[in-house]
Order: structure tokens, then sequence, then C-alpha cells
């Protein structure tokens, strides 16, 4: 059997509910201020890219500070010839494990601390001649060289990926961005 709500009925249901203690408030999570900065406190820096993973990688590459972007150039070696491999800054600059999983996850100056992707992108490949060697000059856009801001990559590690089938994405060459000058 069915009984049928009138107004009153619905008022009295409502007010039995209702209670004289306010309801308490849900904390709110604030989300944190992330400062990006313009410009860093150094204008250039270097990485020393040193094997990892039982590769033969390694090289050296230059950063230079430009508007809105580090530019990076210079030399790796040891890679598979004709291959594409990436080259990414990862959030920690500390190479100490074989594996180089030690840099951490990825990290991406436009994101600040969170990692959402290869901070170079697309751009983030180099090239193997025939010989394994890739030419570098590629720009990491909205990252700065030190001064601590969200988008600095002064101390963090630059990262060489791999390029053949069984090691696609190992990280095989690793270095600690370092700036001065």
């Amino acid at each position: 059997m069915r009984f049928p709500l009138t107004v009153s009925a619905v008022a009295v249901l409502l007010a039995a509910c209702s209670s004289t203690s306010q309801p308490r408030a849900l904390p709110v999570a604030v989300p944190e201020v992330v400062e990006f900065a313009e410009t860093g406190t150094f204008t250039a820096a270097t990485a020393n890219l040193a094997s990892a993973s039982g590769s033969l990688v390694s090289g050296q590459v230059q950063l230079q500070a430009e508007a809105g972007a580090v530019r990076v150039t210079g030399e790796v070696g040891g890679l598979v010839p004709h291959g594409s491999h990436g080259l990414q800054v990862h959030e920690k600059g500390d190479c100490s494990a074989a594996d180089a999983s030690s840099a951490g996850p990825f990290f991406d100056p436009l994101e600040g601390d969170n990692q959402r992707g290869a901070v170079t992108g697309v751009p983030g490949r180099i090239f193997a001649n025939e010989r394994g060697v890739a030419q570098v000059d590629l720009r990491i856009p909205g990252a700065v060289l030190g001064g601590g801001a969200a988008n600095d990559i002064n101390g963090r590690a630059l990262l060489v990926l791999g390029a053949t089938p069984g090691a696609f994405s190992a990280r095989v060459a690793c270095g600690e961005i370092l700036a001065g000058g």
C-alpha cells in the first residue's frame, strides 16, 4: 500500500532529520603556491653524461640560458647507429644507481614538481649517425638555471634513453646538470 506524502508530512520528515548541531566543515586542501622564475641565477651549465644500464653511452652537453628556455648543445656517443634516443631532465641529480633510477621521475619545468612526461617532449629526441654519435641541439622550454624556483633545472639529472627494442626507453646515460658562470 502506498501512502501519498503531503506537504505537511514532508515538512515533518525534514524537521526530524535536522539537528541542532552545526555541520562540521571538512578540511580543505590549500594548493601549494609554486613560484616560477623567468630567469635563473646562472647563464650556463654542463652535464657530463656517463653510461648507465650497462651501455657504452657517454658524452658532454652544455646548457645555455635563453629567453623562456634553456638550450642544450653537445655530443653523445655510444648510441645505437641511426637510432632515435630520448633526452630528458629528471627530478634528482643523482646518477649513482647502475640503471640511473636514482635520478627519479621526469621533471617538467613547465609544471614544476608535477611530473607529467618528458620535459622536452617531441623535440627531446636525439638522432645518432652511422657511428652512433648524436649532435645535440635542443631547447627545454620554461627551464631556468639556478635560483631554486619550481622551474630550475640546476642540480637535476639529464638522461639519455635507449633506442633498442630490448632497451627502449632504458636509461642508458645520466649526468647531473651543474651550473656555473
